[in-house]
């Protein structure tokens, strides 16, 4: 338990060390500049060095915050989380703010470095691989928060054990919705490992946002996502949940939740199975060799 003089301080995130995955655009870079506005010490973690550094540059120069860090990392294989983790653990001796927003909409059944189905090892896997290890250095900066990027898209999701990875059939949008899913099985799991610590895990819903994240989906997919960004949001207002269960003093304390719209939101029946919680969190474990 955290020292209850550090819980009862309002929370604000002001010279806190707040990491942000899949930040060289998109929603993930609103989130870190949101962030940065604030007077955090951004961390980005990034797998493109050009696109990370662009970013940097921009949140900067926009925030007037200097100090907005990259770490360069592919977390779509067990290497580069491991690599991520320990940079960010020798270089900040603390961490406040976990923000898991990397992610990918996969048009085809893709390999990764360890054999594993792509959607799955970066939408899931990651989240729980770099949040493991970075655990007891957010334990001991408590209070502290990780947000975790789901999607309403969860709701289309099944958790077919023996499918996990599209071994049997692959759909890109049901491989993308169970990802989601996953997203939430874990941060629920995670949070109730977490009572008692000072830290809070909770999921956001950004809403369907005008991004590049379908860019590796199949091009008749492709295509139907630019016919429906005619009615989706911009990436400022896709961050505003996320920045809200980051920052929002009034959310000190509350955890285990799922958030759409700046508000508590309900997910899928499937998504608060404890039994489904407890098993993909215990097969994750195997996976990246933390058992």
């Amino acid at each position: 338990m955290a020292p209850p003089n550090r819980v009862s301080e309002p929370w604000s995130v002001r010279e806190k060390v707040c990491v942000v995955t899949g930040a060289s655009g998109g929603i993930g870079k609103q989130v870190a500049l949101g962030l940065a506005r604030q007077g955090a010490r951004i961390v980005i973690v990034s797998h493109s060095k050009a696109r990370a550094e662009a970013a940097v540059d921009e949140i900067v120069h926009t925030s007037l915050n200097p100090l907005v860090n990259l770490v360069v990392a592919d977390l779509s294989n067990h290497e580069g989380v491991r690599r991520a983790a320990e940079e960010i653990d020798r270089r900040y001796g603390n961490i406040h703010v976990l923000v898991n927003n990397a992610g990918l909409l996969v048009g085809k059944r893709t390999m990764t470095a360890d054999n594993l189905d792509l959607t799955f090892a970066l939408n899931h896997l990651a989240y729980f691989h770099l949040t493991s290890l970075l655990l007891d250095k957010i334990k001991a900066s408590a209070p502290a928060r990780i947000i975790n990027t789901s999607s309403m898209a969860h709701a289309w999701g099944r958790m077919e054990w023996d499918n996990l990875q599209g071994e049997r059939k692959y759909n890109q949008w049901r491989r993308y919705g169970t990802s989601k899913l996953e997203n939430l099985l874990f941060t629920f799991e995670l949070a109730r490992r977490l009572a008692g610590t000072g830290v809070t895990a909770n999921a956001v819903h950004p809403g369907f946002v005008r991004s590049h994240f379908a860019s590796t989906a199949s091009p008749l997919m492709r295509a139907a996502v630019r016919f429906g960004m005619l009615g989706a949001i911009s990436v400022e207002k896709g961050a505003a949940t996320s920045l809200w269960a980051a920052t929002a003093p009034e959310l000190s304390g509350v955890t285990g939740k799922y958030f759409a719209r700046g508000a508590i939101a309900e997910p899928s029946a499937t998504a608060r199975d404890e039994a489904a919680q407890r098993r993909l969190w215990t097969l994750s474990e195997n996976l990246v060799g933390l058992a």
